[in-house]
């Protein structure tokens, strides 16, 4: 079984390898943060696996903080991007 987790592991490592690409290419600003999202959520799937190898309950205490501060910096995306940072620029006409 440990090793499907490490095997599980690297394939998540893979993921955000690509994706690392789409944080520097771009082309607009909502397709890095979405790759930057997609590296945050690959970083608490793999703490969490590295979690249940290595039977270290504390790492899921850094993978939930991982995870709050991913969306909270998705919050902030979203609120850079309307004119008066009050909410969703999609629903601004």
């Amino acid at each position: 079984m440990t090793l499907f987790f490490y095997l599980a592991t690297f394939a998540i490592l893979l993921n955000i390898a690509a994706s690392l690409v789409r944080v520097l290419r771009g082309p607009t600003r909502a397709d890095r943060i979405m790759g930057a999202q997609l590296v945050s959520t690959a970083g608490v799937a793999i703490l969490v696996l590295l979690s249940l190898i290595h039977d270290q309950p504390g790492v899921l205490d850094v993978a939930l903080l991982l995870a709050l501060l991913a969306a909270f910096a998705a919050v902030g995306f979203v609120k850079s991007l309307s004119r008066d940072g009050a909410g969703d620029p999609e629903g601004e006409t």
